[in-house]
């Protein structure tokens, strides 16, 4: 019989994966900073792509989660398996991969750009804009774990695009920097 992935000794051995990830992740990050190569710019960038792929995958993953889980009774089993799987997800992917993507993008700002370019403060404030969303999104686990959501699926389904919409827009300013 296979192991059951939503008890307390699955629960926790998925924290120290997570953790044992995260410290790798930040030992590179470290070793990079203290004994830097020659391409650091391009080290701390590829971090970086890798912190916000994390993150966007948790933020178009979320509300999917939603959707389905307000489709479930409330209590059900199925029920309580939604708000393990969006705990986890939140928690252990999307707020360090978040917090990555933030502290290493901030570095690349600062270090390669000065904190100068239209483009770069129109990244950052839809940046910011996304960081938004990825709380309104905490909350609603929040509020799922207590059985308080009020939103339809319906409505999950559209907040399931504000991610795509803001993720284009940052492409946009970092790739294209049209101003």
């Amino acid at each position: 019989m296979s192991e059951k992935q939503t008890g307390e000794p699955a629960g926790h051995r998925a924290r120290i994966r997570a953790a044992v990830a995260l410290a790798v992740f930040a030992l590179l990050a470290l070793l990079l900073v203290v004994y830097p190569p020659d391409n650091l710019y391009l080290w701390i960038k590829a971090l970086h792509i890798m912190a916000v792929i994390s993150w966007m995958a948790g933020l178009l993953y979320l509300p999917r989660l939603f959707v389905y889980h307000t489709d479930a009774p409330k209590g059900s089993v199925q029920s309580q398996t939604f708000k393990v799987m969006e705990g986890r997800l939140y928690r252990t992917i999307m707020q360090p991969a978040m917090g990555l993507a933030w502290l290493l993008g901030l570095y690349l700002a600062w270090t390669v750009y000065g904190f100068h370019g239209g483009w770069l403060h129109a990244k950052l404030a839809f940046v910011a804009v996304l960081t938004g969303v990825h709380h309104y999104f905490g909350r609603a686990v929040k509020a799922f774990a207590e059985d308080r959501n009020e939103k339809t699926g319906r409505q999950w389904r559209i907040w399931n695009e504000a991610p795509a919409v803001l993720m284009v827009l940052i492409v946009i300013m970092a790739v294209v920097k049209p101003f």
